[in-house]
């Protein structure tokens, strides 16, 4: 059996490596630190609104493979891509690179280093760590994976291999849209939450909120039809009310990341908006996107 090799040992890694070796599947978390450690298989564990589960993940170090013979999956934080694409460009060969990230262009270093599968996953799942270091996880939907550069007819194959009940996905023959639509609601989640240090369920508890939501959306929606991408503000509106109702009491990444002390995504978030509107000539038609990215940005540096 081919094995899967997840970059990236956050919140989500962890909970996807965790659930690929209960289901029988190899698989490695590979961390991109250069600091020198033995490989080593170390407990995992994480809980669903259902029930609790633990599994033995294989971590290791990215610099210990010359080939990566076996899917690639990314869920590291996106602002890192452009070196990882370099790390990666002579490893991968044909083996597909799938990113679960969020964020628009995400995977334009990938297609500028001619990498000849690159798949995006649009995630319908939350995962936050706890304080006794468990992971708390909750599957919305089956998350669609779609081709962006490479053979569609491989799509089903790709998505069969990392599929299973506790973490599902599916096949995306569009998955422009998906992306679309999911980044716009990140660009109200992971702007407002931090900005007003709360939860998610924000937006479904206070309608003051949910009207800067709404501000923001429209001026989303305009750039993405201009991107070829056609979405109905009353769908993106109520995306954003069923995220929040979900995820109600928990954080948003970019607000743990700031918490943290961590870079944050929101340069592919909020401010790639406002540089896709710069670039077509609509620089004024998204000022409240852009205000809420550059104050999000601005906090970040200034808790770091």
């Amino acid at each position: 059996m081919e094995t899967s090799f997840i970059i990236g040992a956050g919140a989500i890694g962890q909970v996807l490596a965790a659930v690929l070796t209960l289901h029988g599947r190899n698989v490695v978390l590979l961390r991109g630190s250069t600091t020198r450690q033995e490989s080593a298989v170390q407990p995992v564990r994480f809980t669903t609104p259902e029930s609790e589960y633990q599994a033995g993940v294989r971590f290791d170090l990215l610099e210990r493979y010359p080939v990566l013979d076996g899917p690639v999956i990314l869920t590291s934080k996106s602002f890192g891509n452009a070196g990882l694409a370099r790390q990666l460009q002579n490893k991968t060969g044909h083996s597909p690179v799938l990113l679960l990230q969020n964020g628009l262009d995400v995977e334009q270093p990938f297609i500028d280093l001619a990498f000849p599968a690159v798949y995006r996953c649009v995630l319908f799942a939350t995962s936050q760590f706890a304080d006794d270091g468990s992971l708390r996880f909750k599957p919305v939907s089956a998350s669609p994976i779609g081709v962006v550069q490479g053979d569609a007819d491989a799509l089903p194959r790709l998505v069969e291999h990392i599929n299973t009940p506790l973490f599902p996905f599916c096949a995306e023959t569009d998955i422009q849209p998906v992306i679309w639509k999911k980044a716009i609601a990140n660009c109200v989640f992971n702007s407002i939450c931090p900005l007003l240090e709360t939860d998610n369920g924000i937006f479904h508890r206070d309608a003051e909120v949910m009207g800067l939501a709404r501000q923001v959306i429209g001026e989303c929606l305009e750039v993405a039809k201009r991107k070829g991408v056609v979405l109905q503000q009353d769908a993106v509106e109520e995306s954003v009310l069923m995220i929040s109702r979900m995820s109600d009491g928990q954080l948003i990444s970019t607000y743990q990341d700031i918490l943290s002390k961590r870079p944050t995504e929101i340069d592919t978030l909020n401010l790639a908006v406002a540089r896709m509107a710069q670039e077509m000539g609509l620089a004024d038609a998204v000022p409240q996107t852009r205000l809420l990215g550059a104050l999000t940005k601005m906090k970040s540096n200034i808790n770091r």
